[in-house]
């Protein structure tokens, strides 16, 4: 190739170069050939010094960031401003529904006044003006986490109730939680006692938390649950943020002798009443152990069908519609109540039950000075039961809230942190 013909290429591949970095660039008209009218390497400089003067120097941050999904429903949502103040923040669901909220006094934030829908999207648009009046805009839309993608704790006991010292705090997840240490860690509870308090996972989506001992009576516990964006499982959030407080009544323990057929209630370690009852009988045995109430009804059905006690025809052994005083001593189905259907002889002589434990009562619940309407009203939910000598065996302690039949070695060992 002679030189005239490789200086053609070359120019020509200039030319052909030339015409890319053209293209890729910003350029807001025509570019013009290098050396032409308007070629001042200054004017874009120029153009960018004016854009700097006329714009707002306020930043304006919205969180979450614009195009987030499985955002918090509880403290994910903020918007705040630097080198300026808020004038106008509107915020309202996709389908317009406006979200109240409120400018802080300083003018440089704001969030929501309560807590936001699960599965919805949010749009944000936001203005501020800097120092010396310059308006700033800013939008964002994000969607909130799906009730496929999050779960929640279902606890007891309720907030602002008074339960007995054996009350654990028991929460049901409704999800399978995987990160066991990440959720246990979202969750405290203490008490005003300082009692050492521990949680117990009894299975993926069970965990119990109580002290080595019974509550203190008189003692306050707080529970709190910052689970808000806490990963329970893959994929799976939490969006609890709340605190509950309940209060630890007097210490009522009440002690059950299947052999002797009585039951000895006290109170602060003092015997109070001792009370004649009917325990299981030789071939339905109750169970033994530490058992705490859990729930109270002043009357309740019974039907034997429900609990695996049933006649050839597949119906219950029994059906009682209207068992007076009844209180539950586990999840399968123990409980200490009133019978009124007994003989009188048969408390304090004999066990006649099919697992529960009975006192003498009247039909309707009406009669204040039975035994079981005694025991009733000076129980309170979360009070012990110890049941002892039937000869069966020990209640498994995730059955119902009696977790106290576990030392606490063995406790402890079903932490998660």
């Amino acid at each position: 190739m002679t030189d005239s013909k490789r200086r053609k290429g070359l120019m020509a591949a200039s030319a052909l170069l030339g015409g890319v970095l053209v293209l890729s660039g910003c350029s807001g008209g025509e570019a013009k050939a290098e050396g032409s009218d308007g070629g001042d390497s200054s004017s874009q400089a120029k153009v960018d010094e004016a854009a700097a003067e006329k714009s707002s120097e306020a930043q304006i941050k919205i969180t979450p960031k614009d195009g987030s999904d499985n955002a918090s429903i509880n403290n994910g949502t903020a918007v705040t401003v630097s080198k300026g103040t808020l004038t106008s923040v509107t915020m309202q669901t996709a389908s317009g529904t406006a979200v109240a909220g409120q400018i802080s006094a300083d003018k440089k934030s704001w969030k929501p006044a309560g807590q936001l829908e699960r599965a919805t999207t949010y749009k944000v648009a936001v203005e501020a003006t800097d120092s010396a009046g310059r308006t700033a805009h800013e939008n964002s839309s994000f969607t909130t986490v799906s009730p496929a993608n999050s779960f929640i704790g279902n606890f007891t006991p309720e907030d602002g109730s008074t339960v007995g010292v054996g009350m654990p705090v028991s929460i049901n997840f409704n999800k399978a939680i995987t990160n066991k240490a990440a959720v246990q860690k979202g969750i405290t509870v203490t008490s005003s006692s300082g009692q050492e308090v521990v949680g117990h996972w009894f299975n993926a989506n069970r965990l119990d938390f109580r002290p080595e001992d019974y509550w203190q009576g008189g003692s306050t516990v707080t529970l709190k649950l910052s689970l808000d964006g806490v990963e329970g499982a893959s994929g799976v959030y939490g969006v609890q943020q709340k605190t509950v407080t309940f209060k630890i009544g007097r210490n009522q323990v009440s002690v059950v002798d299947a052999k002797s057929k009585t039951m000895k209630v006290t109170q602060d370690g003092k015997t109070v009443k001792t009370i004649p009852i009917s325990a299981g009988s030789p071939t339905n045995t109750t169970y033994e152990g530490q058992m705490v109430i859990s729930e109270k009804f002043e009357e309740t059905r019974m039907d034997g069908a429900t609990v695996g006690f049933t006649d050839d025809d597949g119906k219950g052994e029994y059906d009682i519609k209207d068992v007076p005083h009844a209180m539950r001593l586990s999840t399968s189905g123990t409980f200490i109540h009133g019978n009124y259907w007994g003989a009188k002889s048969i408390f304090g002589a004999v066990n006649t039950s099919h697992g529960c434990v009975g006192l003498s009562d009247t039909k309707g619940a009406g009669d204040p000075n039975t035994p079981g309407a005694w025991f009733y009203n000076n129980s309170l939910i979360g009070d012990v039961v110890v049941v002892k000598n039937t000869g069966d065996k020990t209640i498994a302690p995730d059955n119902g809230l009696n977790g106290w039949n576990l030392d606490w070695a063995a406790w402890k060992a079903g932490s998660a942190v």
